[in-house]
């Protein structure tokens, strides 16, 4: 196989790249002159790095709080963020894009985004387990992600990304679980 096909591919992909880094650009630079010092805390408070913890709180309330399904929707809540998060740092790891702030770490790169992932995750497990709070789960995850650009931390297509891998693999683990009959009941 001669390296001319090979070429070809990279040429075509980075020619479709063009138009996706300048959305990017002409979002970041949007939403960063819209900036307002009102909406600051909320901003924060919904990309706080100690989102991990407040996660598992969280969980463990819905594995106590919540009735008898309450210890599976939390176990395939944990199960189904473990694919996305390992999915998320090894695209991070491979592609190392800098951040919009400028900020340079390989292992902390901008593409895709955990954030957008894990909320999106959460949103599709718990919204398929009480269905009638999906729209406020959704709300929030769009809230998250939304502030991770607002914050500088990433750009659109990282945000966006990161939301697509949430929902894939964590739909497609909890099929996987419920295949194995390892899920919540349906009576639940």
């Amino acid at each position: 196989m001669s390296a001319t096909p090979v070429v070809a591919r990279w040429v075509l992909a980075l020619a479709l790249m063009g138009p996706i880094v300048q959305l990017d650009q002409e979002v970041q630079q949007a939403v960063q002159a819209a900036r307002r010092p009102g909406l600051e805390p909320l901003m924060r408070t919904l990309s706080d790095t100690r989102q991990g913890a407040v996660v598992c709180a969280g969980l463990l309330v819905v594995a106590i709080a919540t009735g008898p399904a309450g210890p599976a929707t939390a176990r395939v809540a944990l199960l189904a963020l473990a694919p996305v998060n390992a999915a998320v740092e090894l695209i991070k790891l491979g592609v190392g894009r800098p951040r919009p702030d400028g900020s340079r770490s390989r292992g902390n790169s901008s593409f895709p985004s955990s954030h957008a992932a894990n909320a999106a995750a959460l949103a599709l497990v718990l919204g398929l387990r009480w269905p009638r709070t999906s729209p406020a789960l959704w709300l929030v995850a769009a809230l998250v992600a939304f502030s991770r650009i607002y914050l500088n931390r990433h750009f659109l297509s990282d945000v966006l990304v990161g939301v697509g891998l949430g929902v894939a693999l964590s739909w497609l683990t909890v099929r996987w679980l419920r295949a194995r009959g390892l899920g919540w009941s349906s009576s639940a």
